[in-house]
């Protein structure tokens, strides 16, 4: 019991030093921190910085007077703005101020809404000036997450709350596994803000709320395996130390699988070429590793310093029947699935083929004005230069070239289908930039076709950049790394389940149904934003964190389901081991799914499409998981693979397990299940 306490106090003063010292996160914002150096937008950056104004995220100030023609007072009352460029019909006008380019997202923040403040003040009546442009959507962007951290955190943990009291039916038991988890996300939270500070991570408004709701939803699932196991042995165990001991023995090289799993498939985002890929990977990877460890290590030593009144008013008592009986709902299924497989099996793959088919027609990609769900004053004030502007004003490309080139280059940009105007814009004794404005909206697939268009026809003349060439750079990064990192999940979490159960057939099904599993939640939460959110398309970064986040916690149920039915396997057999882990874990696999599900549609506080479209189609994957795939498919199809589930392992010859000392414990489930099996046979 000392060391419980000893355990206990040395977390909490390890948690409270690093909330004190580790500071505050600092974000970058700037999109092309992201990109690798070998983009030519990056190249683009870079060489910006050697010009005389140097890199600039430049802001549009629309003026406009609700479609009536703008006065020369009009005019005049915002030019201290700057020289407004007024369109053919006069009725609007667009100033630019260019911004230096930075990647502290609060001082863009800062910088865009004193420019508004400023060109709002004093506006004649009826006129309108609206800040949109690089820097007003990147303020935007930025200033959605202002809070919104904050926010995700609350409504988090009254979620978690809520559903362990549903689960525990215990006004008093969810406060332990709740302050746990807690800590371990807080500390999560600071091992952000050190790499931010520390290291050149790539770290963005997004990744914080990100590593929370992983923290919470791992974390949370890891308690709740533990406490589930711990109430089992105290059903067999009078001392509680003893019971813990053997919780520890039985989930703890499950949660230790399960976590690592998620763990290293976290880690092969290093392999993307996104830096903000590559920094979510090792931030999310240590809150997952925190997470892990305080299920471990500090969870055990909290319920074992409370007692067993911590599960008041259904304190478990020694002989008393729990799960493990099988003779609850999940010990039903568990029968009713290993008498029809076959039918198990089939209706099962059907529901998640047909879920499958909303992902046709899918597209992939959201524009500048797709990105929020919360009005933003950048998209309305690109929405009113739209009208009377070609709308890439809101984002020129920018050329750059040597100035022995310059007169050629800017005759191929303006020949270029697409651009309505070209200019030159800078220059120096080596370097010249031209600006072009596009016809098409920033970020569309018409603007994409005009940069591809402008770097073919230059052909090596010249570098194209600017915040559309950044996007569409982003774009086809994030469509690499897919590619790539896909392929490496699957391979690795294949080889920890080999590994782990000593077999090849059963890793082989399990992965075949984590795929189908990703492939359904993908196609129901397609159709669900086509049909019902009206979102135009997915953001490029969803496919890849959703597969990576769905396969890597997904598998979690896999691992908590079918190491336990390995273990009961010497002493049971194939079919009947499956039946009593699906009886003893179905419950808490069921509690941890929804909880799980439930943590990620928090995500949808979050006021940014990216987040609202990862966290709907993980919720809707884990819930499959949770109701059909770990508890119905896997335990149909180890009933018809039987004995071969495990190969090229051999389950042991079916003896009781050893005594443990007691004459009574570890030999309880192998009398049960010889005495029902001598009443099936006497029945028959």
């Amino acid at each position: 019991m000392r060391r419980a306490w000893a355990t206990l106090l040395l977390a909490l003063v390890f948690g409270g030093a690093v909330l004190a010292f580790a500071g505050s996160t600092t974000t970058d914002n700037d999109p092309t921190s992201s990109l690798p150096s070998s983009a030519e937008s990056t190249e683009v950056a870079q060489l910006q910085k050697t010009l005389p104004s140097g890199r600039t995220n430049p802001a549009l100030i629309v003026i406009a007077k609700d479609g009536e023609a703008l006065t020369d007072a009009d005019l005049a009352s915002v030019s201290d703005l700057g020289r407004p460029i007024p369109s053919e019909d006069r009725k609007a006008a667009i100033i630019t101020v260019p911004l230096a380019a930075t990647g502290n997202a609060d001082e863009t923040i800062a910088k865009v809404q004193e420019l508004r403040d400023k060109a709002k003040d004093g506006l004649p009546p009826g006129v309108t000036a609206q800040v949109t442009g690089g820097a007003g959507f990147s303020a935007d962007l930025s200033d959605s997450f202002s809070g919104a951290n904050t926010r995700l955190l609350i409504v988090t943990v009254v979620v978690v709350t809520i559903l362990l009291l549903v689960t525990y039916r215990s006004p008093i038991l969810w406060i332990v596994p709740l302050f746990v988890v807690g800590l371990a996300d807080q500390i999560a939270a600071k091992a952000i803000s050190l790499f931010s500070q520390h290291t050149d991570l790539a770290i963005n408004g997004s990744t914080t709320g990100i590593v929370t709701v992983l923290v919470f939803g791992a974390g949370t699932n890891y308690a709740l395996l533990l406490i589930s196991r711990y109430r089992e042995e105290l059903h067999r165990y009078e001392d509680r130390l003893e019971a813990m001991r053997k919780a520890l023995r039985g989930a703890g090289p499950a949660i230790l699988a399960s976590s690592g799993t998620v763990f290293l498939a976290l880690l092969t985002l290093l392999l993307a070429s996104l830096k903000s890929n590559a920094a979510l990977g090792v931030t999310a990877a240590v809150g997952i590793a925190i997470a892990a460890v305080f299920a471990l290590v500090v969870l055990p030593a909290a319920l074992v310093i409370c007692g067993r009144g911590l599960f008041w008013p259904f304190i478990p008592r020694v002989g008393q029947a729990g799960a493990e009986s099988e003779r609850g709902f999940w010990g039903k299924v568990g029968r009713m699935v290993v008498r029809r497989p076959v039918t198990v099996t089939a209706f099962s793959i059907v529901v998640l083929g047909l879920l499958s088919l909303g992902a046709i027609g899918t597209k992939v990609g959201l524009s500048q004005t797709e990105q929020f769900r919360v009005e933003a004053e950048s998209v309305a004030g690109l929405e009113t230069l739209s009208k009377y502007f070609p709308a890439g004003a809101a984002g020129p490309a920018t050329v750059l070239t040597e100035p022995a080139k310059a007169e050629q280059v800017l005759q191929t940009v303006s020949a270029t289908p697409g651009v309505v105007q070209a200019r030159v814009a800078e220059e120096t004794g080596t370097l010249v930039s031209i600006s072009a404005v596009l016809e098409a909206a920033p970020d569309t697939a018409e603007a994409f076709a005009t940069i591809r268009d402008l770097r073919e026809g230059l052909d090596g003349d010249a570098l194209v950049g600017g915040t559309v060439a950044t996007a569409l750079d982003t774009r086809d990064a994030a469509r690499r790394d897919l590619v790539v990192i896909v392929p490496v999940i699957l391979g690795l979490v294949f080889l920890v389940l080999v590994a782990l159960l000593r077999a090849l057939v059963a890793p082989v099904l399990l992965m075949g149904t984590v795929v189908l599993s990703f492939l359904a939640s993908l196609g129901a939460g397609s159709w669900l934003f086509r049909n019902v959110f009206d979102y135009p398309a997915l953001d490029n970064s969803v496919p890849l964190f959703a597969f990576l986040f769905l396969v890597a916690l997904g598998v979690d149920y896999n691992i908590f389901l079918v190491t336990r039915a390995k273990e009961e396997t010497p002493a049971r057999g194939t079919r009947d081991g499956m039946v009593h882990a699906l009886a003893v874990t179905g419950a808490v696999i069921t509690s941890a799914g929804i909880l799980l599900a439930a943590v990620f549609a928090v995500l949808g506080v979050l006021p940014v499409v990216t987040l609202t479209q990862i966290g709907v189609i993980v919720g809707i994957g884990v819930l499959l998981d949770t109701l059909l795939v770990r508890t119905v498919l896997v335990p149909a199809l180890a009933t018809l693979t039987g004995d071969r589930f495990w190969w090229p392992g051999r389950p042991q010859d079916k003896q009781p397990p050893a005594d443990d000392g007691d004459g009574r414990s570890e030999r309880a489930g192998w009398d049960a299940v010889n005495r029902s099996k001598l009443t099936e046979r006497a029945d028959t």
